[in-house]
């Protein structure tokens, strides 16, 4: 069935026109998907859809989005970006060479939680992907989560039992009480990039944004898919943190606050 795709020129250049015919006739493109703008459900059957092509250094990812989100485009991002490492992209993997090999998409699930080390409690950020991350142009299905954040300077955890130390020139950005993102030193030295971004400002509870305003840091966990979970309580979710550790399986680092 045809569908309501807008494939735009600069998309057609790069993806070829074969590949548009076929997205447009409905043989590659999904009827439904998750707007890769709003993460709201999409139907290329029944509405105007916008192809999105995210260009990494080795690999691309054409995506989906409503088209009164976004219109039809060519963005470039870095290869650890279209990893998954800075926001969801749902859709479908496009090879512009035949030896290229699309990435596993991978969402990073972030929770929020207050810790208590040393009798005082510290607002903090637990992020976990959905799917294993695999380091850039690497091949085989290893999970090189942790390893990469280790090169970024977060410190491997066996025990929480201190604050970790402050990763200078990332930061947390806070505004309006909401969580916005999580950001990365530019690598051309410019300003910081998000490596994590809310699609929409995350709440945070009171006790977690004073505890934020009262260190002017928040503490970012990390562990590889699997290790930690959807946990419906902090004491649950300190639980698996600890046990995390326990195994080898936890990174973290305090980063400074932005806004407030």
């Amino acid at each position: 069935m045809p569908r309501m795709l807008d494939v735009s020129d600069e998309v057609r250049a790069e993806i070829g026109d074969e590949e548009a015919d076929r997205l447009l006739a409905g043989e590659n493109a999904p009827g439904s998907y998750d707007c890769t703008s709003c993460r709201t459900p999409g139907d290329s059957a029944q509405e105007r859809t916008s192809t999105v092509l995210f260009i990494g250094d080795e690999t691309a990812v054409l995506a989906f989005a409503h088209s009164s989100c976004l219109p039809s485009q060519v963005v470039q991002v870095t290869e650890e970006q279209l990893q998954g490492a800075v926001r969801s992209i749902s859709g479908a993997g496009v090879d512009l060479e035949p030896d290229r090999a699309a990435p596993e998409q991978a969402v990073l699930g972030v929770t929020s939680g207050l810790v208590l080390i040393a009798g005082e409690l510290h607002p903090a950020l637990v992020v976990e992907p959905t799917a294993p991350i695999v380091r850039p142009g690497a091949t085989g299905a290893g999970d090189d989560f942790l390893p990469l954040l280790i090169e970024q300077g977060f410190m491997p955890l066996t025990a929480i039992e201190s604050v970790p130390s402050v990763l200078h020139g990332w930061s947390v950005l806070l505004a309006v009480g909401q969580l916005h993102a999580v950001l990365q030193p530019s690598p051309n030295g410019g300003q910081p990039v998000a490596w994590w971004q809310a699609h929409q400002p995350l709440q945070v509870t009171e006790g977690w944004r004073a505890a934020a305003n009262k260190h002017q840091q928040v503490l970012l966990f990390a562990a590889p898919v699997g290790s930690i979970g959807r946990q419906p309580r902090e004491d649950l979710l300190r639980g698996a943190l600890d046990k995390a550790a326990a195994n080898g399986k936890l990174v973290a680092a305090a980063l400074p606050l932005a806004g407030t």
